[in-house]
């Protein structure tokens, strides 16, 4: 008998525990997600059209709360100032007139795709070109009501934003995009944006960019007045290096490199007049296609870059080098031109002075003749000699011939060691192209030295 009653027992509550479960097992929560959305956005319960309380349901200004999630940046446009950046961006704010029963904590949050259905900020991109919203497949969005009454609202969004550069240290700049959101219609006294606490501004990891590199980001508020009022507004400055390296293999290199091709032409003959103007020419003409292409790649600016200083010094070079030849050239044939007038000259001028010495010859010839009469006569007139024949030391042509032998006795200047290296080249034209050997190189590495220290220095102080 007691073994039966102990039977019964259990079968009872083993019932009691099925019937309980089984209640369980019909409770569907998706079902009372509906209810409790047809409870709090029923037709006469909710209307989007007015903003929620400020905070504690006072009348204060509605706040929102915002935080963006960067995905990608996918260009940085140097011609029409512009960059492209998808991210997700979240937004925060308390209704309290969506505050529901969770359950005993069963149901955490509810779930929207339509965002009309809700109030929402007038949030706007204030320096956005162009965007869009992601569909496929479904729209890359959501918004969740929790039991309190706060609503978060996210959505995936590509933009295409205006970034004003200052290009005047290109390529060896920075560059500050911003992105800026502010409300379009409600002022300050109804609705205020603030960055969420924390992290607000996120970027996803080996963030890649071709060009540039994120360096890092600053958030900051950016409230504007109009004659309509002050509105809230947020901004995020994005902080972009530009990659030199991608400049120097480019650019810097092959500019370099045409520069010193240009100085070939100093160590050519110069008598090898085709080979240094074609080499000069085809120098000078690669050296404007390279600007050209350059600047087909940046916006008409008013001002001057660092890479215009640069491209229009080698430009300059290489023109100097054309124009040395062209100075040799003259020099060359002038010299010549100079050197069959010496000749002429020479030849007259030994004529001249062969004529000059048969003509002092007979003079002197006569002179002693006539001298040797004179002395003769005196002799015989006065019985003897009376005066030696000599010049006092007062005499004028004495001392002019003491003058002469004083100057030739002066030891020689010793020339400078320039003149003696130059002196080695007989023509001015080869003397102009040894010179030209020195200096080009030379001026070439002072100006090196110049704008490189001064673009980077520039560059650490804009930092």
């Amino acid at each position: 008998m007691g073994t039966g009653h102990y039977f019964w027992a259990i079968f009872y509550f083993t019932s009691l525990c099925s019937a309980s479960l089984a209640n369980n097992a019909k409770i569907n929560f998706r079902e009372k997600e509906k209810k409790v959305l047809d409870q709090i956005l029923g037709a006469g319960k909710y209307d989007a059209r007015i903003r929620p309380s400020g905070i504690n349901g006072t009348d204060g200004p509605a706040v929102v709360r915002v935080n963006i999630f960067v995905r990608s940046i996918s260009k940085i446009d140097d011609v029409t100032m512009e960059y492209s950046v998808q991210l997700t961006f979240r937004e925060q704010w308390t209704d309290e007139r969506l505050k529901f029963d969770d359950i005993q904590g069963r149901l955490k949050y509810l779930t929207l795709t339509e965002a009309n259905r809700v109030w929402m900020p007038d949030l706007f991109f204030s320096n956005e070109k162009e965007g869009h919203f992601h569909n496929i497949i479904m729209p890359n969005v959501y918004i969740r009501i929790f039991p309190n009454g706060s609503v978060l609202y996210s959505i995936r969004i590509s933009l295409t934003l205006a970034c004003p550069m200052n290009l005047k240290l290109y390529p060896l700049d920075r560059q500050i995009c911003s992105l800026r959101m502010a409300s379009y219609g409600w002022t300050t006294n109804d609705l205020v944006f603030l960055w969420k606490e924390g992290d607000p501004v996120q970027v996803v990891k080996n963030l890649h960019l071709p060009r540039f590199t994120l360096e890092k980001f600053l958030t900051d508020y950016c409230n504007s007045k109009t004659n309509t009022g002050e509105y809230s507004c947020l901004k995020v400055d994005l902080l972009f290096k530009r990659e030199f390296s991608y400049y120097l293999i480019q650019i810097y290199i092959p500019c370099c490199m045409l520069v010193i091709v240009s100085w070939v032409s100093f160590w050519l003959d110069q008598g090898a007049v085709p080979a240094r103007v074609s080499l000069g020419v085809t120098t000078l003409l690669t050296m404007a296609t390279q600007t050209s292409g350059i600047n087909a790649s940046l916006p008409p600016v008013s001002y001057t870059k660092a890479i215009d200083v640069w491209t229009g010094v080698c430009l300059t070079f290489v023109f100097g080098a054309l124009l040395e030849f062209a100075l040799v050239n003259y020099a060359s044939r002038s010299g010549s031109n100079k050197a069959n007038m010496h000749k002429e000259n020479m030849k007259k001028k030994r004529r001249d002075l062969e004529q000059a010495s048969l003509d002092a010859a007979s003079d002197l010839l006569d002179t002693d003749s006539n001298a040797t009469f004179a002395m003769a006569s005196q002799y015989s007139r006065g019985g003897g000699l009376q005066k030696p024949l000599v010049r006092h030391p007062g005499d004028p042509l004495a001392l002019e011939k003491l003058r002469q032998c004083e100057v030739h006795m002066q030891p020689p200047k010793r020339p400078s060691c320039c003149k003696t290296w130059l002196s080695k080249f007989p023509t001015r034209s080869k003397r102009i192209d040894v010179i030209s050997r020195i200096t080009f190189p030379l001026v070439f590495a002072l100006f090196n030295l110049v704008y490189w220290s001064t673009y980077l220095f520039r560059e650490e102080d804009d930092e």
